[in-house]
């Protein structure tokens, strides 16, 4: 059976040995052999791997990865090192850049967000090349529910970012009103408009850890202009 070697392991490991999870990974060895599917392999499952369930503070939940050539690495929203951050990216930024006075943009790989505590979730861990949506319902949603519930069940306060009807529709797993959850539109240029610019969320997620931890750092290596 699968394991992820950490703390993980210990909340939702028995998800692995689950009838849907076998199934699913039945569907992803045919994908992968049959299709060019992202992110690689190894790195399917490197948002739990790179921050510990100990250590999160903060989730920011994707929909699934990016289906371009070289961009998904495991963790939502971000992209390797070198490759142009993606409008989404890009706007989270903007959105940084407002609050904060920085002038964030150029590096759009959010390892340094991971590990300091913030769990960069997709709902769905993997994607058919230049099909965004291509592995919804077949099992992953189903993973990371039990993800989110888990995070749900600690009893030190998490803030939960849900951006877009995809992401606010699992506020009903997080029943304890000791953690923060923040909700607005999705960062795409299609919406960022209507309500994603001037939501504040990374000030108001830094002042509500301040109070019993130590806040996010949401500056990445080498991303002033």
């Amino acid at each position: 059976m699968y394991t992820l070697k950490n703390g993980w392991d210990k909340v939702i490991g028995e998800e692995f040995g689950k009838p849907y999870f076998r199934n699913l990974c039945e569907f992803l060895k045919k994908e992968y052999a049959e299709h060019t599917v992202y992110p690689p392999k190894q790195r399917v499952f490197s948002a739990l791997k790179t921050t510990d369930y100990d250590d999160v503070k903060v989730v920011i939940l994707g929909q699934d990865p990016y289906h371009g050539e070289g961009q998904a690495h495991g963790l939502a929203f971000s992209v390797q090192p070198g490759v142009q951050p993606p409008p989404s990216l890009v706007n989270i930024f903007k959105e940084i850049n407002a609050e904060y006075g920085t002038h964030l943009g150029k590096n759009g790989c959010l390892v340094s967000w991971a590990e300091q505590g913030v769990l960069l979730l997709n709902t769905a861990l993997t994607v058919r090349r230049g099909e965004a949506n291509s592995h919804k319902g077949k099992g992953w949603e189903i993973f990371t529910d039990s993800v989110i519930k888990a995070l749900g069940d600690k009893p030190e306060p998490v803030v939960f970012m849900l951006w877009g009807s995809n992401a606010r529709s699992k506020k009903a797993l997080i029943t304890s009103d000791r953690h923060l959850v923040l909700e607005t539109v999705h960062p795409s240029p299609l919406s960022a408009f209507n309500g994603f610019f001037g939501c504040g969320h990374f000030k108001k997620c830094n002042e509500f850890l301040q109070t019993f931890t130590q806040p996010i750092d949401w500056s990445t290596a080498e991303t002033f202009l």
